[in-house]
């Protein structure tokens, strides 16, 4: 049995000679071998002969046989193969056909970006190599296991280490995973500490935005997937901000001439563009657009109004308001509460009065009440954090950015945040927080 890896092949199919050679210059130096086709038909006929095929990239809009056709009917011939289609804007409802009948993992748009396409066409030949190593190994291990049943009590001890050797990959893809999310969430938050670095008037917005419409997505009584999109996007929900001048910023919407709004009025749709290249955040990125729609079909970009504007979007857009009512007029919760609502029916969703009203007393935080026989508020170095203690006054890092608010309770994962932090970005203060007397 040959336990070498296989090369993989990439095949694209294209009508134009042009496109398949600019293909074929970009990935000449790739850890793959290229194939190409000028037809459905010719297409075919070469996978008939080909092995290892990771990859088919076909484009939609050919003579005879379209991308979509040719997708499907390359499933019988090669059926591991990752499916992509490669299409103009234009193309949607072919790329929905490709994507539903013929497999397509994906569609690419035209033109293209070299550096995007070729980290795309990297990761799909990495999953296909993943994919064919699983089910090598699979074919290795029901070998051994027919082997088994035919050795003595000696060879024991080589089970056991083929056995350790497969569980420690399983071990390892799950770590990988573990790392993969938290990856992910590291990426939600740098992109929400670059938006509140923009300024004094931005810090802890994203943060408070995210808990009021995380606690009144969970309220309203929706699914944990719909609520984990809803704290990405309120997380991000300014990042369309980025680039729109101080002075536009900070005024608000009644008092800024018509230039300023026209380019203010562009942020929620700048904002879903600079996140829509990340496939998992395009679900957040349709909340981020929404968050300006009025319920009355007065807001922008698209002027949506009542139920058409995204459950999601209306909660944004209402623990948007209310934040910054708090932070323009020094005003308690319930003040601001009644300052926003002014906004029902107009630019609010008045079936979300309740779900406010009701969450908004533990939105903004109060130090719980302690015994001050039992604690006593100390200023302590990062290493000689603890889990449990709750923090006394916000962190923040040396240039000025919110690490966690005061009132939260340390863990090992703040923990190691805070030290972290304090090693790339260190302040010249330590930590303020509770800690039990012996």
């Amino acid at each position: 049995m040959n336990d070498e890896p296989a090369r993989p092949i990439v095949l694209f199919v294209d009508d134009e000679d042009n496109i398949l050679k600019a293909l074929q210059r970009l990935t000449m130096d790739e850890e793959f071998d290229t194939e190409i086709a000028n037809s459905g038909d010719a297409a075919l006929r070469k996978l008939t002969t080909l092995q290892d095929v990771a990859l088919i990239v076909s484009d939609q809009r050919m003579p005879g046989m379209n991308g979509a056709e040719f997708l499907q009917q390359s499933r019988q011939l090669a059926p591991d193969a990752i499916r992509m289609l490669l299409t103009g804007y234009s193309d949607i409802s072919a790329a929905a056909d490709a994507i539903n009948k013929g497999g397509a993992s994906r569609y690419l748009n035209k033109p293209w970006q070299d550096e995007d396409l070729l980290q795309t066409l990297r990761g799909a030949v990495e999953t296909w190599r993943l994919s064919s190593e699983n089910k090598r190994l699979q074919v290795i291990v029901q070998a051994q296991n027919e082997e088994l049943k035919q050795w003595n009590e000696n060879l024991k001890n080589r089970v056991l280490q083929q056995t350790t050797a497969i569980r420690k990959k399983a071990d390892d893809l799950n770590e990988a995973l573990i790392q993969l999310k938290h990856n992910y969430n590291g990426i939600i938050s740098a992109f929400s500490n670059l938006v509140e670095m923009q300024g004094q008037r931005m810090q802890q917005h994203a943060r408070n935005v995210a808990e009021l419409a995380t606690s009144a997505a969970r309220e309203y009584g929706l699914m944990p997937e719909e609520i984990e999109i809803i704290r990405t996007a309120a997380l991000l929900h300014d990042i369309g901000e980025i680039g729109i001048p101080d002075r536009v910023l900070e005024k608000s919407q009644e008092y800024m001439t018509q230039d300023d709004l026209q380019l203010y009025s562009q942020h929620p749709v700048r904002g879903q563009m600079a996140i829509d290249s990340i496939v998992d955040l395009r679900p957040a990125g349709v909340l981020i657009r929404h968050h300006h729609e009025n319920y009355n079909g007065t807001g922008f970009p698209d002027r949506l109004k009542g139920d058409q504007i995204p459950i999601g979007a209306r909660i944004l857009a209402y623990a948007d308001q209310l934040d910054r009512a708090v932070a323009n007029g020094g005003d308690t919760a319930e003040q601001a509460l009644a300052r926003v609502e002014l906004g029902l029916s107009i630019k609010l969703d008045p079936g979300l009065q309740r779900v406010f009203r009701k969450i908004a007393r533990y939105a903004y935080f109060t130090m719980p009440e302690v015994d001050p026989n039992a604690t006593v508020e100390l200023e302590l170095r990062p290493e000689e954090l603890r889990n449990g203690m709750l923090l006394t006054r916000d962190v923040l890092s040396g240039t000025g950015l919110m690490l966690l608010n005061k009132g939260v309770t340390l863990d090992a994962v703040k923990i190691e945040a805070i030290q972290r932090y304090y090693q790339l970005d260190p302040p010249q203060r330590g930590i303020w927080a509770l800690v039990h007397q012996r």
